[in-house]
């Protein structure tokens, strides 16, 4: 176990609203709020003993324990702190204190950019460097490799999807993509640009002396204890090399679906599709809205012991579990297609395809619905009567579509209202919310994002109308006469409950 072998002294401030917390050579200033929590001790010390130290409000200190605490590591605790009062919680809760208490502060990575020197020693950047299992257990590492543990820090905590790292003429940029917008963040100055792109790369184990060609990667690390496998992505550019990395929290594969933001009527109707013997169900909309995330979570409402469910994904975005998981790769011909026909030898009950590109996989994906598994897939389409268009157009004839698919949905993601700078407003008589900006929400007005839908059911008489290869126009009327609601209709119930603004659902709508 990490030891406490530095002494913490406490110190509160004139205003009694903040506590400062010395540890060695280390000060941290927090706010002390009700459920604030202060880093007053070392974080792998905290989280091997299984306790958190919490400060709230002006009331002194008091350590959340568990039944997994170490009793041991709870004296040594008392004897350099003193008389503390403990405080009984799951372990659960004390693993959602820690992850709390030791993210990074705003503007960590920020701050390492301009502490980071110009002249940085590439040589000893790209000798061997120990593995470090917890980002939060590196304090005193050299520039380069603090300021990307702390990139990565501050992107998972706040929930950012990906990081650019983008090199231009005088400097490089640094944004991170949250909510579905990207942010700057810091501005490297040009000299360490290398030297960042070659951090990276070794972490995700490509070829650092590669500049010309692009290249894609992995890295798999830990944050406050929390999993997050990063996808990689280098690029030449005029100025050098630019790198995206994508970030997926593997818990969040664990999605339930009923939390995604679908409306009751919706989530009932999908659900009852998912469970059905055979078929096609199909997850339409652009890329990053949220499609896989929908198919993760509607998997999750199957039973993996009694039915053998099984992916072909590219990349695989999640590890779930009692799943069979196969990922496209294009280097050794591993084709969606190819890595089909493989499963449908598997005895598989459930198929669940990360996209359907060619006419190749959207046939076998028919003559798997037609020979009794139940196959779910995404498609790149607006909306949901398009969908059925789209594989026409592939080449899958109609009859074959008539008789297979049973239902539709297309999906966006619209932007929350932050809790805590919306405003409330009157058009047409209306009370509406709009954004308006803080600093929890960085300036933007909008504070995490839920989903609109719009779901389309094949019954008899639209197969009727497939069958005879109706447009798109004329499926989505029939939809509409039997009680689809159109995205921007959905997104009616997310501005009256004063969730997001007219301005957001028009946005994402507005094709």
């Amino acid at each position: 176990m990490s030891s406490l072998d530095s002494p913490v002294t406490i110190v509160a401030d004139t205003a009694g609203d903040t506590t400062i917390v010395h540890t060695g050579t280390e000060l941290f200033a927090r706010g002390s709020g009700p459920g604030e929590l202060a880093r007053m001790l070392p974080y792998a010390f905290a989280r091997d003993a299984k306790l958190a130290l919490v400060a709230r409000d002006a009331l002194p200190p008091e350590v959340w324990i568990c039944a997994e605490t170490d009793p041991d590591a709870l004296a040594e605790v008392t004897r350099r702190l003193g008389a503390i009062a403990t405080a009984w919680k799951t372990a659960a809760e004390v693993e959602t204190a820690l992850r709390a208490a030791y993210a990074q502060i705003d503007g960590e990575a920020a701050r390492i950019v301009d502490e980071a020197e110009a002249d940085v020693d590439i040589t000893r950047l790209l000798q061997d460097i120990p593995a470090v299992e917890d980002l939060l257990e590196v304090e005193d590492d050299a520039p380069i490799i603090r300021m990307i543990n702390a990139l990565l820090t501050q992107a998972a905590r706040d929930g950012a999807s990906d990081i650019h790292i983008e090199p231009f003429e005088q400097n490089s940029v640094v944004r991170f993509r949250i909510d579905g917008t990207l942010r700057d963040i810091a501005r490297p100055r040009r000299a360490l640009h290398a030297a960042l792109i070659s951090r990276i790369k070794i972490m995700a184990q490509l070829d650092i002396a590669e500049k010309r060609l692009p290249q894609d990667g992995r890295i798999t690390l830990k944050v406050a204890g929390k999993p997050v496998d990063v996808r990689v992505s280098t690029l030449p550019t005029g100025h050098g090399e630019r790198a995206v990395l994508r970030l997926l929290d593997k818990e969040a594969g664990r999605l339930d679906l009923a939390k995604l933001g679908m409306g009751a009527d919706t989530l009932a109707t999908f659900d009852r599709l998912v469970k059905q013997p055979h078929g096609i169900v199909l997850v339409t909309g652009p890329t990053g809205s949220g499609k896989t995330t929908t198919l993760y979570a509607a998997l999750q409402r199957l039973d993996s012991t009694t039915t053998n469910i099984m992916t072909v994904e590219d990349p695989i975005e999640y590890d779930l579990p009692g799943i069979g998981q196969t990922q496209v790769n294009a280097r050794i011909d591993m084709s969606f297609a190819k890595a089909l026909r493989a499963i449908l030898r598997q005895d598989p009950d459930v198929i669940m395809i990360g996209e359907i590109r060619d006419l190749e996989t959207a046939q076998i994906a028919v003559q798997a619905s037609l020979t009794g598994h139940l196959v779910l897939a995404t498609l790149h389409t607006n909306d949901s009567a398009s969908a059925i268009t789209r594989l026409a157009d592939m080449g899958v004839e109609p009859f074959l579509l008539s008789s297979t698919v049973l239902g539709v949905m297309a999906q966006r993601l619209i932007r929350r209202l932050c809790p805590s700078c919306k405003k409330p407003e009157t058009i047409d008589g209306r009370n509406v919310w709009r954004a308006v900006g803080c600093e929890r929400c960085h300036r933007s007005g909008y504070l995490g994002r839920s989903g609109i839908y719009e779901l389309l059911v094949v019954d008899e008489e639209q197969r009727h109308l497939i069958h005879n290869g109706a447009n798109e126009l004329e499926i989505r009327k029939l939809g509409t006469q039997h009680g689809m609601h159109s995205m921007r209709d959905d997104g009616q119930r997310w501005i009256d409950a004063g969730v997001s603004s007219i301005e957001e659902v028009i946005r994402v709508t507005r094709d």
